[in-house]
């Protein structure tokens, strides 16, 4: 089986539901995965903006979330997932916006494209403390057994 990540939310490549930005809700949409190669320890999640701020002229990566030692036998995340209610170990890096957690899509002009990628580890790793997505990514090195991806795509004024 296949590495894979998916959100019965949305489809891969459509547009991500308005209750999951900025002009609604602002709440993580549902996740589930599966397949992850045998040796995992722990997972990891990156969901990032790559068209910011303007897709025609992007200058930067924006990151919505960050997750860490996400436990190796899970299957995904509820709707609306509380920093606090992450599975047991979990850890929450930096967004973009200097918090932990997830912060939805709220793009300033254009049509943006959010990547949910999920990292395979054949480690957990320390506690890493207020880790942003670069010194995570650093962290992970050597020890990604696999990467899944989920694209999503939003503009304001979507429904």
């Amino acid at each position: 089986m296949a590495f894979q990540i998916s959100s019965p939310a949305f489809e891969h490549n459509a547009a991500i539901p308005s209750r999951f930005t900025c002009e609604g809700d602002d709440v993580s949409p549902e996740l589930r995965w599966s397949g992850a190669p045998e040796g995992t320890r722990s997972l990891a999640l990156i969901v990032e903006d790559p068209d910011a701020p303007d897709p025609a002229a992007p200058k930067r990566v924006f990151v919505h979330w960050v997750l860490y030692n996400l436990p190796a036998n899970s299957t995904g995340l509820a709707e609306n997932i509380q920093t606090d209610r992450l599975p047991f170990g979990t850890k929450a890096g930096q967004n973009g916006w200097q918090r932990a957690g997830y912060g939805g899509p709220c793009p300033p002009i254009g049509r943006h494209r959010y990547f949910f990628k999920l990292y395979a580890l054949d480690i957990e790793l320390p506690d890493l403390g207020d880790v942003d997505k670069l010194r995570l990514l650093d962290a992970m090195e050597g020890h990604v057994l696999g990467q899944a991806e989920f694209i999503g795509t939003y503009q304001k004024g979507d429904q």
